[in-house]
């Protein structure tokens, strides 16, 4: 059964997009996966109607235009902003990162048009639509895109879709240790500490932590074994003696866990009788909810992302731990996706900046008070103005 399906006017399953998405979830592909693509499709979809152009007629004007309309579009929301209407697009003082803005961003647009290009493959082979897929590619001079790849050198971007909009230059940034002690002052239970402490120390996505079960956990030699994300496949990562002792202090608040249960429980007033408590597992809006608080509280826009950066940063810089072992630890499966984290990060490069500029103001301090110290011989003024010397 197909977990998300796209519905047109009357509310039927639009049938094209049904069959890719039961196809696609069929290779292997998550639930996550399947839902993202639904929606891409589902703005593509009634754009189209907006146009009125059929589906299997469209040509790469239409997606020109709808990559044009794209950039200029605000985003479909639920329910209006309320207070973070303030602070759509802003940069946030303390962390200097951006708010997310109101508009789609180039990454969003360059999903939605890989989407689109797989759609269209998938129904060009079934023979269901066009004969030429509307998603083109950019080919320099009509050669095959690598032909002559250096082995020694990673491989270049060629052949990009051609309406693909260019990505700003992204960082990754640690988070400063100050910075992360305010973060985890403000967390309210054992049960949040304990998912910091452990998102920091193992470099695990949010969505990673959340599947741990009980007998995901390995006391005696203090590992977590995560199901990664895209793949699915299980691995066990190492995390500090820190985090297992607010994990053991949150589990005794709990009480005793099964090893096919999830870790990480909340609590939440029944629907019907609002005055009664029942547990539930945690989800992943709980957990946004709760670093949500922590923002308010702080005036900063963390996210738990973040966390996984600052843990692979720590990792990096240390002299103990190779590229190699740190691309084990992200879960990452080509060495090229692990290299973005050689790039400098721009608080060290600030907080090193700031202590150079200190260590050149002590010398120049120095000197100035041994100026001030040096004065004129006693005995030589008192010869010089007619006195007696000592």
């Amino acid at each position: 059964m197909i977990p998300y399906v796209v519905l047109d006017q009357r509310g039927q399953p639009v049938e094209p997009i049904r069959r890719f998405l039961r196809d696609f979830l069929a290779r292997g592909h998550s639930a996550g996966s399947v839902r993202s693509y639904a929606f891409d499709l589902h703005r593509w979809w009634r754009f189209l109607q907006a146009i009125d152009v059929p589906w299997d007629k469209v040509t790469s004007a239409e997606v020109r235009d709808f990559v044009l309309w794209m950039g200029q579009a605000e985003k479909q929301r639920r329910l209006p902003r309320t207070r973070s209407a303030a602070t759509a697009g802003q940069v946030n003082p303390v962390t200097r990162k951006q708010y997310p803005g109101d508009r789609y961003s180039a990454r969003t647009i360059r999903h939605s048009n890989a989407v689109l290009r797989c759609f269209y493959e998938f129904v060009i082979d079934t023979g269901d639509g066009p004969l030429v897929n509307p998603v083109r590619r950019d080919r320099s001079r009509g050669r095959r895109a690598n032909a002559h790849h250096n082995p020694l050198e990673p491989f270049r971007a060629e052949g990009r879709l051609r309406y693909n909009p260019k990505l700003p230059r992204q960082r990754p940034r640690a988070m400063p240790d100050e910075r992360w002690i305010e973060l985890f002052t403000a967390m309210r239970s054992n049960r949040d500490r304990a998912i910091l402490a452990l998102a920091v120390s193992t470099a695990a996505r949010a969505s990673e932590l959340l599947g741990l079960r009980g007998a995901d956990l390995d006391w005696g030699d203090q590992l977590a074994q995560v199901r990664r994300k895209g793949s699915g496949m299980q691995q066990w990562l190492p995390a500090s003696a820190e985090s297992f002792i607010w994990l053991r202090l949150y589990l005794e608040e709990l009480g005793p866990l099964g090893p096919d249960e999830p870790v990480w429980w909340t609590l939440r007033r029944r629907e019907r009788s609002g005055n009664v408590l029942e547990r539930r597992p945690l989800t992943y809006e709980a957990l946004r909810a709760v670093l949500r608080r922590a923002n308010n509280a702080l005036g900063t826009n963390w996210t738990m992302h973040d966390l996984r950066h600052t843990s692979a940063l720590r990792m990096v810089r240390s002299q103990r731990l190779s590229l190699r072992d740190v691309q084990v630890i992200l879960g990452h499966a080509h060495l090229t996706t692990t290299q973005i984290y050689l790039v400098e990060d721009d608080h060290e490069v600030l907080r090193r900046v700031h202590q150079y500029l200190a260590d050149q103001a002590e010398p120049a301090a120095e000197t100035a008070a041994d100026h001030a110290a040096v004065g004129y011989d006693a005995d030589d003024l008192a010869v010089l103005l007619g006195g007696v010397p000592r």
